[in-house]
């Protein structure tokens, strides 16, 4: 403390040095010509300097404001010469010829880094670190370690270890700890650089220790950073190690979003999906302004992975969603397989459809379907499904799908190949050997476990099992495999009804009036589908009593009265929102196979969609809404 409070003082004596000699002669510090320097006093007392470019080439001003007693030392002839080195052989030659400052050593070492990346340059690091006139640089930089500038500590610090500079190294563990005391006094674009380089160092205590420190420090500082790329680069690199220094990343991204490039723009979306933060005003932002930039060609990497990012987080901006279709358009003959089912699954999350674009993923399947590995094509297989999706030559399509597939299937493990099934089933291109792999009795045991499970997630899957069987018995006279057994029938539990599921089952209850076993509401059926009202209509039109009635799609089967003659069983389905595709008026394939089930089971189905209920104020608008739907279904029954 005592010395940094003696530090202190010397930096606030030199920076009021012209005025020194205004004092009284009397007043003034006694001068010698033997003493140090008041720079020399200060280095000697373990000082920070001003932040310096990585090679130590200049200050700027900014940096130059932080430290009132040094400047810049002028370049000598060494520095041009470490900067026109192009081998490492020639770096180590002529620090073995000419030596100089800690500083320079860090350059020399700094530069030995850069030249190891590129061809040019390329060396042994093996070799290297063996080479004594490196070690004597290691040494150089150790003991002189207070002589090393911050901007040039702070790219050391990064250096060293791309050289293959172990941890250990009494040489890195000293430009460590200096760079940690340093910590408050470097500046924020070298904090930001540090921060970068700790990120992917924090091996050992000491490592994390600064990394830490270093989290605190930007958490304190955060309203200094100035530039988009810096606020990207630590969202990515530091902002899931604190959420109090993310939430104040997320203000300066919202502040600064104007200025962001596309490429800030990607790192920001990647960063904010990794982390599943989805905060609405920022993505909003950096959707408007991406949009905006109209000039600028965006690269198909950079439009995939925002495609990602938009998908995981579920953040739907149609504009930059056509933005993206539009610009993928033309260069996905140039994409690979990859990028090709990466952007077709974030935009089957997003349920967005487009038409030309997806027609472009189904035709370079056909064309480079040999590129394509099984998850590849099963990932594109169930994006398709999930959009009901269904391309123009559908016929070539599967055929290429069904011969990569009629030998992998049974290698996918056992909830992928679930997946896969299920999605043909929607598509309607399963094949009996697809359904029967599924439906055999050692395939539900490895599909449940031992013992089974009551997890949302095992409940999914056991309902999609229960559709690939009805799919096999409705859809597939020719199939003869097995069925599900009796215990796989698991019906979903009862769930709390959302406003249309109320609204219709009230008027449902008002248009059968004071009769209440004329209807039911809230069906499990056998089918694993679930039915939010029926009715039984007699040959007038009329409903019918349910309780004696048979009733196969029902676990309990009803009673054993049979249908009489020209009765129509109407089942009502909720058309929610999330059933449909993004600003669409089509239904996901999900609910598609549910109305197709259905009918081939002897229904006649009544969509009741979201936008036309939300449209009727009273109830016996409602009641007649339905009456009318129950009567254009009848006669679209009695015209086939």
């Amino acid at each position: 403390m005592s010395t940094r409070l003696l530090v202190r003082c010397i930096r606030l004596l030199g920076s009021h040095s012209p005025g020194v000699s205004a004092l009284p002669a009397a007043c003034r510090l006694p001068l010698t010509t033997h003493g140090p320097p008041l720079a020399a006093l200060t280095l000697r007392l373990h000082t920070s300097t001003s932040g310096g470019r990585s090679e130590g080439q200049r200050l700027s001003q900014a940096e130059a404001q932080d430290d009132g007693v040094l400047r810049q030392p002028e370049r000598t002839e060494l520095d041009d010469l470490i900067e026109g080195a192009g081998s490492a052989v020639e770096l180590l030659q002529v620090w073995a010829e000419r030596g100089g400052t800690g500083n320079q050593a860090a350059t020399v070492l700094i530069r030995l880094a850069r030249l190891s990346t590129t061809p040019e340059g390329k060396t042994n690091t093996a070799e290297l670190l063996q080479d004594h006139r490196f070690q004597q640089l290691l040494q150089d930089v150790d003991t002189q370690i207070s002589l090393v500038w911050n901007g040039t500590l702070v790219n050391l610090l990064r250096s060293l270890p791309q050289l293959g500079v172990s941890s250990g190294e009494p040489a890195l563990r000293s430009v460590q700890n200096e760079a940690h005391w340093r910590l408050r006094r470097l500046s924020c674009r070298n904090l930001v650089s540090l921060a970068d380089s700790c990120a992917g160092q924090a091996h050992d205590d000491q490592q994390r220790t600064l990394l830490s420190d270093v989290v605190k420090q930007l958490e304190l500082r955060w309203t200094e950073i100035s530039e988009p790329r810096d606020v990207a680069l630590l969202m990515g690199k530091l902002g899931h190690l604190s959420g109090a220094l993310m939430d104040r990343l997320e203000d300066k991204a919202l502040e600064l979003a104007e200025q962001f490039s596309p490429e800030d723009t990607r790192r920001v979306a990647l960063a904010l999906a990794a982390q599943s933060r989805r905060p609405v005003p920022l993505l909003r932002a950096l959707s408007y302004h991406l949009v905006q930039k109209h000039g600028i060609e965006l690269r198909s990497g950079l439009l995939v992975d925002l495609a990602f990012a938009y998908g995981k987080l579920n953040f739907h901006q149609t504009q930059v969603f056509q933005r993206i279709a539009s610009d993928l358009l033309p260069r996905v003959p140039e994409l690979g397989a990859s990028d090709i089912t990466r952007c077709a699954k974030s935009f089957a999350y997003l349920k967005w459809l487009n038409l030309p674009l997806f027609e472009a993923f189904a035709q370079h399947f056909l064309v480079h379907n040999e590129k394509y590995n099984t998850p590849q094509l099963c990932n594109l297989v169930l994006s398709f499904a999930r959009l009901n999706y269904q391309p123009s030559n559908g016929d070539a399509f599967y055929r290429k799908v069904h011969e990569k597939l009629d030998s992998a299937l049974g290698q996918l493990e056992p909830f992928l190949q679930t997946d896969v099934v299920w999605s043909l089933c929607v598509l309607q291109q399963a094949r009996p050997s697809y359904l029967q792999s599924v439906l055999e009795p050692d395939f539900y045991k490895k599909l449940t476990g031992s013992g089974g499970s009551s997890s949302s997630r095992d409940e999914n899957y056991m309902l999609k099992q229960l559709h690939i069987n009805t799919t096999a018995a409705l859809e597939c006279p020719e199939y003869r495999g097995p069925a599900l057994p009796a215990e796989a029938f698991v019906y979903p539990g009862e769930r709390k009804a959302s406003a249309l599921q109320s609204g219709l089952r009230d008027a449902l209850r008002a248009l059968v009036g004071e009769q209440q076993d004329l209807y039911r509401t809230a069906l499990s059926t056998v089918y694993g589908w679930t039915i939010d009202g029926e009715l039984v209509l007699n040959s007038e039109s009329k409903p019918v009593r349910l309780k004696d009635l048979a009733a196969p799609h029902l676990p309990q089967a009803g009673g054993a009265t049979p249908l009489p003659p020209g009765a129509k069983r109407i089942a009502f389905l909720a058309c929610e929102f999330p059933h449909y595709n993004s600003r669409s008026k089509d239904l996901l394939g999900r609910f598609v196979m549910q109305r197709r089930h259905l009918q081939l089971a002897g229904f006649l189905t009544v969509d009741v969609p979201y936008y036309e209920w939300l449209e009727l104020k009273s109830d016996w608008q409602k009641v007649a809404y339905l009456k009318d739907k129950m009567g254009k279904a009848v006669a679209e029954d009695m015209a086939k």
